[in-house]
């Protein structure tokens, strides 16, 4: 599916306007009159971003960044700002906002903004769905085989395991290499990274596969 651009401005010409531009960038659009119409949007797991005037008829792009940190929604915000509202555009960016275009915007100043928000919600999306992959993987370990990967990816050799676990070495040995087959671990580093990740997803980037 096409990235999904939402546009949040309560001016009616300027969203038409917006939307034939990105429209002709292949882009989808949903179009909003209000931080409340945006919040009540169907909004679904697409990438994409938000394109918001900083100033609305229920709020400014603070309060809107505000309400979806609330709500979970993590998608990149680009605020559009008139010359006066600079200092607040600022202070949305120190907020979480990736870029604020100055009214009124150059149709290259928006291509370039909205291609390195969508980028940036890819990523994010694609992070995501390796970190849910790697919990899919781990679930299929046998309870055996988690006690054997934790021993294993915290530096115990096979036989400090085998200890620890009243297991024969060639039993360690059996079910490491069926947990690493089973993670899609080719190296006991790439085990090891997938272990940290499952321990501190937040800290962690997800290994390849």
């Amino acid at each position: 599916m096409p990235p999904l651009i939402h546009i949040v401005d309560d001016d009616s010409l300027l969203r038409e306007a917006l939307r034939g531009l990105l429209r002709s960038m292949s882009y989808e659009t949903m179009e909003h009159g209000s931080i409340e119409a945006f919040m009540a949007a169907d909004k679904g797991e697409r990438a994409g971003c938000v394109l918001v005037d900083v100033r609305l008829p229920d709020g400014n792009g603070l309060d809107l960044q505000g309400r979806m940190a609330a709500q979970g929604l993590h998608q990149p915000v680009i605020i559009m700002t008139g010359y006066g509202d600079i200092a607040m555009s600022v202070r949305a960016m120190k907020a979480g906002a990736i870029d604020f275009l100055t009214k009124p915007v150059r149709d290259q100043d928006l291509f370039d903004a909205v291609v390195a928000a969508v980028a940036r919600d890819q990523a994010r999306l694609g992070e995501r769905e390796n970190a849910a992959d790697l919990e899919r993987r781990y679930a299929s370990l046998s309870p055996r085989e988690r006690q054997v990967m934790t021993l294993v990816t915290a530096g115990r050799l096979n036989k400090q395991a085998a200890a620890e676990l009243s297991l024969s070495e060639a039993t360690i040995k059996t079910h490491r290499k069926s947990a690493m087959q089973k993670m899609k671990a080719i190296t006991l580093a790439d085990w090891v990274r997938m272990a940290d990740r499952l321990t501190h997803p937040e800290q962690s980037p997800a290994p390849a596969s």
